[in-house]
Parts: structure tokens; C-alpha cells; sequence
């Protein structure tokens, strides 16, 4: 009876309700934080595919592109801190403004409104993303342990529903661009004008929608440790050397970042090659607005899938060299120079293309985020941290080589990159496997 005077005790105010109402607030949460990531998202990413079309002039757009990426690969190495320090909720409040504010300076783009934006944005997105694989995990494991339910499988539902509905900003974003640019306005000030003043509407509905999450506790001493206004920068330094340090003397880590790095890889070559050397040359310029519609639902109904079949580490080892294998059927394609030219049949060949491009990226967004809930337990921020680092590091690399190398170049880079990453993968799903065996067995 100890137990339960102890649990009687410590919260006899609300234990009537926690039943009722717990559960209940876990899943609401999953809810408003896949739906708001969908409105803030599906304005920026059109946006994002908009700057290397609008903002020409001495490459205006694409350099502001790598220099968010630049700045969210710097300031990954210290979100995991500021996520401590804020909380989960503060942070993804607090990144929506980064995203708002870069949308804002497309209504006037020159070299002293997008360029602030863009390093603004990379803070702004490492707080966010790293913000939300914390909330989503800490979410999960709520979930799981109010209903007694597994671990595993409630993480990577949880991530399935988030990633499916986020996915989906590619496709309703495209296709408001395509319905408030279709009579070829792109190039005027008044078409620009009102799309990006839409977007500004909508992302504010998205910020707004973030506050009503509720709060989330931390995971671990550490955050509770910095929460404190009086523990010193030196400790808030401290802390991050060791977190970093730690994740990086981790072999699991470091046996995850190649494919960490490779689905940062794919999604910029998705945004800058596939569209401009695979989708433009057979559908035109307003064929990318539908092609990256195609790509966005596939995504999205593969991250829903995906999510749903989870349940622990085998799961995930067989989901994602399904997704490896449909990256690498697009690979050798390309690589073969196997095209359809002509007819209907020619037209819808990059749109298959874009959907097996967008399973594959479905596969990499929730299988990731999963396996690094259930491996990084004690230090949940610093291995979403690591992500977003890899990620963005990787997207900048190629805004910035694309320029300089042959679209067959880009495709041999990724097609050692797949094989390389997908290989260390394996090795760590064994060893992670092999040890959990051991511990049984003892």
C-alpha cells in the first residue's frame, strides 16, 4: 500500500482527473504541432522554391539560401543549449519568428533585407527543429507511459502523424503558388506582392497556433540543472562542450551522421538539381509547382505509413532500406540517362520520378527522428541537435558546389553517399542489436 499513499500524496488535487485528461492533452499536442509546422512550412518552403526564379539579380536568392543554411549548420551547435534553456515549447514558439521575418523581407528582397533574414532564419530554424524532435519525443514517452503502452511504437506514431501532415506543405504550398501565379505573374510586383502577403497570413495563423501547446517538462538533470537564471555562462558552456563531445564519442552517432548527412543531401538535391535538370527540360518552369506537389504527397503518405509500421529497431531497419532502395532505383535511372520522351508517357515520367524521391524522403524524416528517440534517451536535444547539424551542413554544401559541378557529378556524389551511409546504418542496427541480446541474456 506504500506505493500508492506515496502517489496519493504527492498529487491528491488532480489524481482523479490525470485518466481523463492526460492522454486526451498527448495527443492534442501531436495535433496542434504537426498542423502548425504545416502553416508555417508550406509558405516557406514555396517561398524557398521561389528565390532562385524571383530574387535573380546577382544571385540574390540562391546566396541567401546558403547562408541560412550556413548559419542553421553554426547555430545547431549551440540549439541544443537554447532548447534547455528556453524550453521545448518557448523554442518553437520563439523559431517561428525567424520564418515569419524571412517571408516578410521577400516583400522588399535586396542585399539588406534577405540577408539578415537569412542568418536570423538559421537560429531561428535550429531552435525549431530541434525544439521539435524534443517535444515530439517527450510527447511520446508521456504517451506511453500513461497508457502502458510500448515505447517504440508510440514514438513512431507520433512521428508518422507529425512528418505526414508536415509533408504535406509542399504540396499545398505549391499549389497556392500555382493558383495565385497561373497567368505567368511571377514577374510582376503586384502577383509577388499578394502571394507573399498570403503566406505572411498564414504563417501567422501557424505562430499563434504553437502558443496553445502545453509545456513540456525536461528529460533529463541537465535541463532542469540550466533552467536555473543562476547557473553561469561557463556552465552553460561547459554543458555544451559535453553534450557535444558526448554525441560525438558516441559510435551509434557517429555511425548515424553519414545518413543523417546523405537525407540532407537528397532533399537539397530534390530542391536545386532535380527540378532544374530533370523536371524543367520536359515540363517547363510551371512544371515544378506540380512536380514538387507530387513530391510533397507521396511524402507525406509514405511519413504516415511509415510512422504507423514502427514499433522498435527491426521495423526500422526494414522501413528505411525499403526507402534506400527507392532512392537507388531514382539513382541509377538518372545515372543510366533513362528517359521517356514524348506523349503522356513522357510527361509523367519526372512526376513518378518526384513521387519515388518523396517515399524516400518520408522514409528518411520519420525513421531518423524515431531511431534517435529510442537510441538517445538521456540527451534527447543534443542528438536532435546533431541532426539538424548534418542536415543543414549538407543542403548548404550543395546550394553552394551545385553551381560548379556537372548534374552527373551530383548524382555520382550521391550515389556513393546512399551506399556509404545506408552501409554504416547496418552496422550500427547490428551492434545496437548485439548488445541489446547481450543484456538479455545476462
Amino acid at each position: 500500500m506504500a506505493p500508492v499513499k506515496s502517489h496519493d500524496e504527492e498529487a491528491p488535487l488532480v489524481a482523479d482527473n490525470l485518466p481523463l485528461q492526460t492522454p486526451k492533452n498527448h495527443t492534442r499536442d501531436v495535433h496542434i504541432l504537426s498542423v502548425a509546422f504545416l502553416l508555417i512550412f508550406l509558405a516557406y518552403g514555396a517561398a524557398q522554391n521561389l528565390q532562385s526564379t524571383l530574387n535573380t539579380e546577382e544571385d540574390l536568392g540562391t546566396i541567401s539560401l546558403g547562408i541560412l543554411y550556413l548559419s542553421f549548420t553554426f547555430f545547431s551547435l549551440i540549439a541544443s543549449l537554447v532548447v534547455r534553456v528556453l524550453g521545448s515549447k518557448n523554442a518553437l514558439v520563439l523559431g517561428t519568428t525567424g520564418y515569419w521575418l524571412f517571408v516578410a523581407a521577400n516583400l522588399k528582397p535586396n542585399w539588406y533585407t534577405m540577408v539578415p533574414a537569412s542568418l536570423y532564419l538559421g537560429f531561428s530554424a535550429s531552435i525549431i527543429w530541434v525544439g521539435e524532435g524534443t517535444y515530439l519525443t517527450s510527447t511520446a514517452r508521456s504517451h506511453a507511459k500513461d497508457y502502458n503502452s510500448h515505447e517504440g511504437a508510440v514514438i513512431g506514431d507520433f512521428n508518422g502523424e507529425f512528418w505526414a501532415v508536415f509533408a504535406l506543405h509542399q504540396f499545398v504550398g505549391n499549389l497556392l503558388t500555382f493558383a495565385l501565379l497561373r497567368d505567368g505573374q511571377e514577374g510582376s510586383t503586384s502577383g509577388t506582392t499578394l502571394l507573399f502577403i498570403v503566406f505572411l497570413v498564414v504563417m501567422t495563423l501557424g505562430c499563434i497556433l504553437m502558443c496553445f501547446l502545453s509545456k513540456r517538462s525536461g528529460n533529463n538533470k541537465a535541463e532542469d540543472e540550466l533552467s536555473d537564471a543562476s547557473v553561469s555562462v561557463y556552465s552553460y558552456l561547459k554543458s555544451l562542450y559535453k553534450s557535444l563531445s558526448d554525441a560525438l564519442s558516441d559510435t551509434r552517432m557517429l555511425l548515424i551522421i553519414p545518413l543523417i548527412a546523405y537525407s540532407g543531401l537528397q532533399q537539397a538535391f530534390v530542391w536545386a538539381e532535380f527540378t532544374k535538370y530533370v523536371v524543367t527540360p520536359v515540363l517547363g518552369v510551371s512544371g515544378v509547382g506540380s512536380s514538387m506537389a507530387v513530391y510533397g504527397a507521396f511524402d507525406g503518405i509514405c511519413s504516415l505509413a511509415a510512422g504507423r509500421l514502427t514499433s522498435g529497431l527491426v521495423s526500422i531497419t526494414s522501413i528505411v532500406s525499403v526507402g534506400a532502395f527507392v532512392q537507388a532505383v531514382v539513382l541509377i535511372l538518372l545515372l543510366l540517362d533513362i528517359s521517356i520522351t514524348g506523349g503522356l508517357l513522357g510527361k509523367l515520367y519526372p512526376l513518378f520520378l518526384a513521387a519515388l524521391l518523396g517515399i524516400g524522403d518520408g522514409v528518411l524524416n520519420t525513421q531518423l527522428s524515431a531511431l534517435l528517440g529510442l537510441l538517445f534517451k538521456n540527451d534527447t536535444e543534443g542528438a536532435f541537435a546533431q541532426l539538424k547539424i548534418w542536415q543543414s551542413a549538407a543542403i548548404a554544401i550543395v546550394f553552394f558546389i551545385s553551381p560548379y559541378i556537372s548534374f552527373y557529378a551530383m548524382l555520382v556524389i550521391m550515389a556513393v553517399s546512399l551506399c556509404s551511409s545506408f552501409g554504416s546504418f547496418l552496422v550500427v542496427t547490428l551492434k545496437v542489436a548485439k548488445a541489446s541480446s547481450s543484456s538479455t541474456d545476462e
